[in-house]
């Protein structure tokens, strides 16, 4: 393990000790929520939408391992701003970025549910 891993371990167990935005938001433009059956993390995300079709809230709960509960603080963060358009062209490699570390196929599983949520909440709103 390097010293670029540990920095990474370091900023997940932070986010999944201190989270991000978390707490729903109500009222909510966007409110969906997704779960893996295989290991029962679960997360609820709500999106505020301004007029200009850009991220101007995030909230979001959920439960499950460290690495879905930090991808959602993570994601949460870069989502808050961004526009409606930007948030569709989101990609597992980029979250796969935010998580920093190489991950088995069910810890990636678990990095996506935030991303997912996000992906199917937009779906539909505007094109």
């Amino acid at each position: 393990m390097t010293l670029l891993d540990d920095l990474f371990r370091e900023n997940i167990l932070d986010h999944s000790q201190h989270p991000r935005y978390r707490g729903l938001l109500d009222p909510a433009d966007i409110d969906h929520e997704v779960n893996n059956p295989l290991c029962g993390d679960w997360l609820h995300l709500t999106l505020c939408i301004d007029a200009d079709e850009r991220i101007a809230a995030v909230g979001w709960d959920g439960d499950g391992c460290a690495i879905s509960q930090a991808s959602a603080s993570m994601l949460g963060e870069i989502l808050l701003g961004m526009s409606v358009e930007e948030a569709r062209t989101l990609t597992k490699e980029m979250v796969f970025d935010l998580i920093g570390i190489a991950l088995t196929p069910n810890r990636m599983k678990c990095a996506l549910l935030s991303l997912e949520a996000v992906k199917v909440g937009l779906h539909g709103r505007g094109a």
